[in-house]
């Protein structure tokens, strides 16, 4: 009789996840440009020479954390059971119609600005409430594909890399006047 075979433990490949959430915010039809057109919106004011180069940048920083790829991913997968039926009816209901009560969308959302502190809070309100560029065009349910989680984490990313831009800002004018600083690499 053959033996079974041994399982491979569980072992996490980083990068597979952080090319399968690139890949997926492609597929989902979001660019990291529109997410930096988003931070660009909420920084520009506090600092007008800072570039889209600054800001894809941030947002791909945010992007290479471990906690924000798996918010991606989760919310992503979790909008497509939704498209395909595939949720218990009470919770498919809830996702299809992006029901304002339901606010696990929001919670996956504040997994991602929460590595980024306070600022990142406040960036993602704003946003979320304001729901500019790419934004709009994910909230928009006559398009087709449910977005319900995906339109909060593409917010939140952005809200994120604002955090970051801040946070770097402050440190470089701290370094500029001689005094030390904690931020540099956040």
């Amino acid at each position: 009789m053959e033996q079974p075979k041994a399982k491979v433990p569980y072992s996490l490949n980083s990068k597979k996840v952080a090319d399968a959430t690139m890949k997926w915010l492609q597929k989902r039809g979001v660019t990291l440009t529109e997410i930096a057109e988003l931070v660009m919106l909420l920084q520009q004011k506090y600092y007008p020479s800072l570039t889209m180069e600054e800001c894809i940048h941030n947002v791909e920083q945010v992007l290479s954390k471990r906690e924000v790829q798996n918010a991606v991913l989760t919310g992503i997968q979790l909008d497509i059971l939704a498209e395909q039926e595939l949720l218990i009816p009470e919770l498919q209901d809830m996702i299809s119609n992006d029901e304002g009560l339901y606010g696990v969308d929001e919670i996956l959302a504040f997994s991602i600005v929460n590595v980024y502190g306070s600022i990142g809070f406040t960036n993602y309100g704003y946003v979320d409430k304001l729901k500019p560029g790419v934004l709009e065009r994910l909230n928009d349910k006559s398009l087709g594909p449910c977005n319900t989680f995906l339109d909060d984490i593409v917010g939140a990313i952005a809200a994120s890399a604002s955090s970051r831009i801040a946070h770097r800002k402050q440190a470089e004018r701290e370094k500029q006047h001689g005094e030390d600083t904690t931020d540099s690499d956040r």
